[in-house]
């Protein structure tokens, strides 16, 4: 009886470590997946402006009555600084992030979207330094990998930009993906630039967001309403965008009931309320830089599933 009691101890002190890592882990194999549906969303005709609003409807709908009754207690007032923060977070997550990031993946491909996103962890670890989140002790051996890490996966990235290289013949899939004007299998070397820059600009949105998600959580510490607030926001103003941008197409607005629907529930449910909640979670445990590092594992488990799923090709400079 005391070896059982001993045992299951020291399963949920493991557990009480690890739980980090486990958290963050399977926010990556939930985003991975995400970037599959996405994508084959995308090559169908749906506007990334229209999903971004609804993806981030949905994200609302899903968070907002466990934030209202599960946070009503710990839940801070509101202040006018609080709210401009949020303002911000909305902008910098929804429109430069999200918008950016896939409408350089309609440009490219779901794969190579996901490798550039190794760039944030870099992006994150600098603003961090920057805003006094992280502290630098160069002679520490953790810092010195942070840095290496840095330089390697911010390198690699600018190289994925500028260098295509042609085609490995990996992974070859059984399946006939075929694709609207402008899928990554005719992409032009122009637009595959173009997409890399607006891929790298939703990075950069990104890691912005880690960080002030951060500094907003010391002072709004309800992880859950600041996800709704986030989201709900982000659906006012990403619809403003997308009024502007799709005007005179009110048929965009439309959603098949296949992928598309898919991807928004998908996106809203996995990618928005949750991923939103425990990144805030792991955030105020381990910080910013923390959460950002996993990242290359997404890009793992997307390219290899892209090239199954949606036949993508893999080129060498993203190899």
């Amino acid at each position: 009886m005391g070896e059982e009691l001993s045992y299951c101890e020291n399963v949920r002190a493991w557990f009480s470590k690890s739980k980090a890592f486990l958290l963050i882990l399977s926010l990556q194999f939930g985003s991975a997946g995400m970037y599959i549906i996405t994508m084959d969303a995308l090559n169908k005709g749906m506007s990334h402006y229209v999903f971004v609003v609804y993806r981030n409807v949905v994200a609302t709908v899903a968070l907002g009555p466990f934030a209202f009754f599960l946070e009503r207690k710990v839940r801070p007032k509101m202040t006018p600084r609080i709210f401009a923060e949020i303002l911000a977070l909305a902008f910098i997550e929804i429109i430069l992030d999200q918008c950016f990031t896939f409408l350089g993946m309609k440009l490219t491909s779901a794969s190579f979207a996901s490798a550039v996103m190794n760039s944030v962890p870099s992006i994150t670890f600098v603003l961090a330094i920057i805003f006094r989140l992280e502290r630098m002790k160069i002679r520490n051996i953790g810092c010195q990998a942070k840095v290496i890490g840095t330089a390697v996966s911010l390198g690699g990235a600018i190289l994925m930009a500028m260098y295509k290289g042609p085609i490995l013949n990996i992974v070859k899939s059984s399946t006939t993906h075929v694709a609207h004007t402008g899928n990554n299998a005719n992409t032009t070397s122009d637009h595959w630039l173009m997409g890399a820059i607006f891929i790298l600009i939703g990075c950069a949105g990104f890691s912005g967001f880690y960080i002030l998600q951060a500094i907003t959580l010391r002072k709004y510490p309800a992880e859950m309403s600041l996800a709704t607030w986030v989201c709900f926001i982000g659906a006012i103003q990403s619809s403003a965008v997308t009024a502007y941008m799709e005007r005179g197409s009110p048929q965009v607005w439309i959603l098949a009931p296949d992928s598309r629907l898919l991807a928004c529930l998908y996106a809203g449910v996995v990618t928005s309320a949750i991923q939103f909640y425990v990144q805030g979670l792991v955030i105020k445990t381990t910080g910013p830089v923390f959460v950002t590092a996993f990242n290359p594992l997404r890009m793992i488990i997307v390219t290899a599933l892209a090239s199954i799923l949606l036949s993508e090709k893999l080129y060498l400079g993203r190899y």
